[in-house]
């Protein structure tokens, strides 16, 4: 555990990339395998699930420093960050003379079995715990045991590092990165060692993600460069046949196979040794539903008559990773695609992403009718790019329509967290119903540093009400709100939710009268 939060330290003051990289290799080369493992799975994201609870473990900080709850609130609301918060306040306690024990067993001794506990046996736990960890380390349990362990790498810099470190390409360590496995030493030699050319069948392919095209279109040059398609509003998904078996994983490397029981039966139909790339989509009557209808099939995992009916959904194919049981991401897009079509055409019920043509001036004018046919805008590819892994940028793009938009007024903001945990950073938006501003959408994006410092130093001096870490500030600041679209729902009081809110500019020219009403927002939900 020493040895990891000196890694973590090591990542947290720098923000140069190769810099971590290097950190991170270095590490990999002293640590021990089961390790090494571990280490792996919480930098790139697979944290353990949640032990024990955020709140119980602030109660028991509480307890054992003998600070009251407004107190240990105010130390909140000034560092920002529950964990570094208690690891800050028990630093008093000292240490005692205890093993150091490893990160693996840190993990599979201690961490995942005292979810098992009764919680005075887990209380007694966690302040052992403590009194035998410095600060940096009561500050990484903190964040382990809840779920919420995170520093700034990415996979991508992960998958360097572990090249760098067993000396193979980032290519191989990413493929091998995929799909499920747990951390252990058997795994983490698995991952370092020499390609034998044998894989798991169940094994998905790192995804290739394209960047916002920001630049006017023209600058990509001529459209026959390009393969157009619509971008779906759906899950991305690879469709796996292998062995005789299917796989269906998400991009976030979930494996949902027994969820889409359609999209399985179809699969049957596809030649042995098949990846699709594309997306699940709710499908009825030849068009896509409203991903708030497929939202309805996410969380089940054995899906009951009454949800495949009102949600069926189907498999939109856009690209062709493994053919015949060969690994073809290296050929060109338009060589895929080829192979593509021949392979859906012998699929019942499979989906082909439909190609778009036309001018630049003719596809503009297409692309504005993409939130009435349920897309998110065009997906623009390089007719020679190979299939790559991870966000490289220059060969896939993605046009995405113009957001909706709305004037609100912030009524409440929050501390960020990580860097932005000592200024107010996020925000909640409300539009008028009547006399009453109405809560419709929180974000966090979309303000330079010099507008958040700005609106940081106003909102400690016009906080009406505190509300924990939230403050309630004087509704003044009308700011132009983007969002992708909007739905009916019963969880919010407003009665609405707005999917990737962000925003737009600061609108210091409007007062809070001249905000949009909530009616305005509700006139934007399509019929679903």
């Amino acid at each position: 555990m020493r040895a990891f939060a000196q890694l973590y330290d090591a990542l947290d003051r720098t923000r140069s990339t190769n810099a971590k990289v290097a950190a991170m290799a270095s590490w990999f080369d002293t640590a021990d395998p089961e390790d090494a493992a571990w280490a792996v799975s919480l930098l790139i994201g697979r944290r353990a699930r949640r032990t024990l609870k955020m709140r119980t473990l602030t109660d028991w900080t509480c307890e054992q420093t003998g600070m009251p709850g407004w107190l240990f609130s105010e130390c909140y609301s000034a560092v920002g960050d529950l964990a570094e918060v208690m690891a800050l306040l028990l630093e008093d306690k000292g240490t005692v003379d205890a093993p150091r024990l490893p990160l693996h067993r840190w993990m599979t001794e201690r961490i995942l079995p005292v979810a098992k506990l009764k919680e005075s046996e887990q209380r007694q736990q966690v302040a052992s715990w403590w009194s035998e960890l410095e600060t940096r380390e009561r500050f990484l349990l903190v964040k382990i045991v809840t779920g919420a362990f995170r520093v700034g790498v990415s996979q991508t810099l992960v998958t360097r590092a572990l090249a760098e470190h067993a000396d193979l390409p980032a290519s191989l360590i990413a493929a091998r990165l995929m799909g499920n496995w747990e951390p252990s030493r058997t795994f983490f030699e698995a991952l370092i060692a020499p390609d034998s050319g044998t894989a798991d069948p169940s094994q998905p392919y790192p995804y290739f993600l394209a960047h916002p095209l920001a630049d006017d279109v023209e600058s990509l040059g001529e459209p026959d460069e390009w393969q157009l398609e619509w971008k779906w509003d759906g899950i991305r998904g690879q469709l796996i046949r292998r062995d005789g078996q299917t796989f269906l994983w998400t991009r976030g490397e979930e494996l949902v196979t027994e969820r889409f029981p359609e999209i399985v039966a179809l699969a049957e139909h596809l030649p042995d040794g098949t990846v699709l790339d594309g997306e699940v989509l709710g499908w009825a009557e030849d068009e896509p539903l409203p991903f708030s209808a497929l939202q309805t099939r996410i969380g089940r995992k054995k899906p009951g008559a009454k949800t495949l009916k009102d949600c069926p959904v189907r498999f939109m194919a856009y690209d062709l990773l493994e053919h015949g049981g060969e690994d073809i991401r290296a050929l060109p897009l338009t060589q895929r695609r080829r192979h593509l079509e021949e392979v859906v055409a012998q699929t019942p019920g499979m989906l082909l992403s439909q190609i778009v043509t036309g001018s630049w001036t003719e596809l503009r004018e297409l692309r504005l009718s993409a939130r009435d046919r349920r897309v998110e805008g065009f997906m623009l590819k390089r007719r020679d790019s190979v299939y790559r892994a991870g966000r490289p940028k220059g060969d896939w793009w993605k046009w995405k329509i113009d957001p909706l938009v709305i004037d609100a007024v912030m009524i409440y903001a929050q501390k960020g967290h990580g860097r932005r945990a000592s200024r107010f950073t996020d925000y909640t938006f409300g539009l008028w119903k009547g006399e009453e501003l109405v809560s419709v959408a929180k974000a966090y994006t979309g303000l330079t540093n010099d507008e958040i410092d700005e609106l940081d130093k106003w909102i400690r001096s016009h906080t009406i009400e505190r509300f924990g870490p939230v403050r309630h500030v004087t509704a003044e600041h009308v700011f132009e709100l983007h969002f992708d679209n909007v739905r009916h729902s019963k969880r919010h009081k407003s009665g609405v939710a707005v999917r990737f809110p962000r925003i737009g500019r600061w609108r210091r020219d409007k007062r809070p009268a001249d905000a949009d009403q909530l009616a305005t927002l509700e006139a934007m939900i399509q019929l679903e």
